[in-house]
């Protein structure tokens, strides 16, 4: 076989062969322009290559690594970083004139004789809102980052389907919402105390929590914006004085360590019961199969992100709706009313379009280099964990789920195929979460109630 001069990394180019394409498994004929994965050594059309994108042979899928292709589409040029820096930056700064007006509004309102509660409550579902516009950018992106590494759908595909299955989610169930809004305080001891939670301290919490995810996402990092929430609420009623629901916390601070660990062994697991499955299987088969079944899985992710994920700022929006009377708690508890779940849900999906793409290529390229039937088995894994614990009303982070399952799907083949300097960076920034947010939170109720003069 001889080869050509032009060679670029990770493969070479040949126009002498008479090789079988390991992409549609004919016969390369004479003067017929190939590629040659580096890793494995298989040979195919340029055609095939280009539109595969990766090496489909058995060892590379189920290893996780691919030749990479001498050809970047326009697609990919557009989502690489820098070249969204400027949209996003624009729509920041869009984001913080517009904090900036709804300060001054209120500040005016109260002038006006506006009931400082009032006020208050519009700033916390306004707060709530852009803290979900953050959740979207980091957690949303979660559900299809997979499917969009493996090129079964297309970035614009992906983050549609994304954002309808957040809203069908968002909508089917309320379990965790109202869990937030009942039980992250002990209302008991609230009341036996004579003390209130007020607008106030739960907009500070947010507008903390929503700096520390701000600052993650400039940076690209997947950190979870839940844990981010839960530190700043527990800042600021930690230093008002508000009882915590230690038991409530308690089993949501189980969740944060026991979701990642079911994930990544399940997906361990999983992924060595498929690969004894389909080892004497053809691999264009089974990348033809599981390019549909990650339809289906990526689809699940996003349905189960939205039941979970964005039922956070549901709950929190209803806290403050209970604190100030707009809504009443009933037989079976407080109701989060509709109005919540859909904005909150619409507000999801618009951060997933316009920020989520940074965060989709850290996951799905920078831990593991995927191939379909990776990605439908991390999806797999990440919706079921995700459906059990939405079951028990318990909120966790999708972002320590998805990324678990794809580092136990690497680590099945073998560790040196995750990339364990990023993954070690990502629990660096979730370590710090909740302490920083509490600081951050408590430290804005402080200097809000100081010029307020509040004692």
């Amino acid at each position: 076989m001889r080869w050509v001069e032009e060679r670029s990394e990770g493969m070479a180019i040949s126009t002498e062969t008479r090789a079988i394409c390991r992409g549609c498994y004919q016969q390369v004929a004479a003067e017929t322009a190939t590629v040659t994965c580096a890793q494995c050594g298989s040979i195919f059309h340029q055609d095939c290559w280009e539109r595969h994108g990766e090496c489909i042979s058995a060892s590379c899928m189920i290893a996780g690594v691919s030749g990479p292709c001498a050809h970047q589409s326009a697609a990919e040029a557009q989502t690489a970083p820098g070249h969204d820096g400027m949209a996003e930056g624009t729509v920041w700064g869009i984001v913080a004139l517009a904090v900036s007006v709804l300060i001054v509004a209120g500040v005016v309102a109260v002038r006006l004789g506006a009931p400082l509660n009032t006020v208050l409550v519009v700033g916390v579902v306004i707060a709530a809102l852009t803290f979900d516009y953050v959740n979207g950018m980091h957690d949303a992106g979660n559900a299809i980052a997979t499917v969009i590494s493996t090129r079964v759908l297309t970035p614009a595909a992906a983050l549609v389907m994304a954002a309808m299955l957040n809203l069908v989610g968002a909508l089917a169930f309320s379990g965790v919402a109202k869990g937030i809004a009942e039980k992250f305080a002990d209302m008991g001891q609230v009341e036996a105390l004579g003390l209130a939670i007020t607008p106030m301290m739960i907009l500070c919490g947010l507008v903390g929590a929503s700096l520390w995810s701000f600052f993650t996402a400039r940076i690209g990092l997947p950190v979870s914006t839940s844990h981010s929430l839960f530190g700043g609420l527990i800042g600021v009623f930690l230093l008002a004085g508000i009882p915590l629901n230690k038991a409530y916390l308690g089993t949501i601070f189980l969740f944060i360590v026991l979701a990642p660990l079911m994930a990544f062994t399940v997906g361990w697991m999983l992924m060595h019961a498929i690969n004894f499955l389909v080892h004497t299987t053809a691999p264009y088969r089974i990348n033809k199969v599981f390019r549909v079944l990650q339809v289906f899985s990526a689809a699940a992710m996003a349905f189960m992100h939205g039941s979970n994920d964005a039922q956070k700022a549901m709950g929190i929006i209803t806290m403050a709706l209970f604190s100030v009377g707009f809504v009443a708690k009933g037989p079976d508890g407080v109701d989060v009313p509709t109005w919540v779940k859909i904005a909150c849900a619409l507000m999801m999906a618009l951060g997933t379009g316009f920020g989520g793409m940074r965060v989709i290529k850290t996951l799905g390229h920078k831990i593991i280099k995927l191939a379909p039937i990776h990605g439908f088995t991390a999806e797999t894994v990440a919706a079921a964990t995700i459906m059990l614990v939405t079951h028990l009303h318990i909120p966790i982070s999708t972002t320590h789920v998805i990324s678990s399952s794809i580092l136990g799907i690497g680590a099945s083949r073998r560790l040196s195929t995750v990339r364990w300097g990023v993954a070690g960076n990502i629990v660096a920034a979730w370590i710090f979460t909740i302490p920083s947010c509490a600081l951050a939170g408590s430290g804005l109720y402080c200097l809000v109630r100081w010029m307020l003069r509040i004692a």
